[in-house]
């Protein structure tokens, strides 16, 4: 064998190692982010879910001909708000995500409103329909939190992988850049002030 043959196959050697290395790597990065853009498909599809459940409950509810307007309205209007912030799963951001929470939280507060006002309403409360929407509705917040959750979990299996040396180095190379994750609602972290009141 030739003397200068054995750098040439050393040099090819390393060559398709890194070859190879790259390739595993960016693989496994579409992988990962590919399961990050469907969790997030999940948490768009549990909140969908909540939005139509939402439609037909103020249906039922604009039945009850003295139920108040305003309360109505407000829920009605933060539906829409909801349903028209969306977010592009090849192209999250962390605004993105943030208005798209804001929306989400102005709907759950003003269905909270509503709920509440329910409970004056004896003809609502005792509506069939009404009962069933508003434990799917509990069901549904359930799907969502859970759906929240894994989408995270995809993201940080995602980021640890683009984000660990040496797929750090690689990661700029192939344009994969950190993804955001679902935060808690702002002022979550506190707890709600509780007043029971005993005549």
């Amino acid at each position: 064998m030739k003397k200068w043959l054995i750098p040439v196959i050393i040099l090819a050697v390393i060559a398709f190692a890194l070859y190879q290395w790259g390739v595993g790597f960016n693989n496994k990065a579409v992988e990962l982010e590919a399961d990050a853009k469907t969790a997030w498909s999940n948490v768009e599809s549990s909140y969908q879910r909540r939005n139509d459940l939402i439609g037909n409950l103020v249906k039922t509810v604009q039945g009850a001909a003295d139920f108040e307007r305003e309360t109505l309205t407000e829920v009605i209007e933060a539906r829409s708000k909801a349903t028209a912030t969306t977010i592009d799963a090849n192209n999250i951001t962390a605004d993105q995500l943030a208005q798209f929470q804001q929306a989400q939280t102005g709907l759950s507060s003003a269905l909270s409103r509503l709920l509440v006002t329910v409970e004056r309403y004896p003809e609502l409360k005792a509506n069939q329909n009404f009962l069933e929407l508003q434990s799917q509705l509990e069901g549904t917040e359930n799907r969502i939190n859970v759906a929240r959750d894994r989408y995270n979990e995809a993201v940080n299996k995602y980021d640890i992988h683009t984000t660990k040396f040496p797929g750090k180095l690689l990661a700029g190379l192939f344009g994969f850049e950190e993804m955001p994750r679902y935060k808690a609602d702002p002022g979550s972290e506190n707890a709600p002030d509780v007043n029971f009141e005993f005549d």
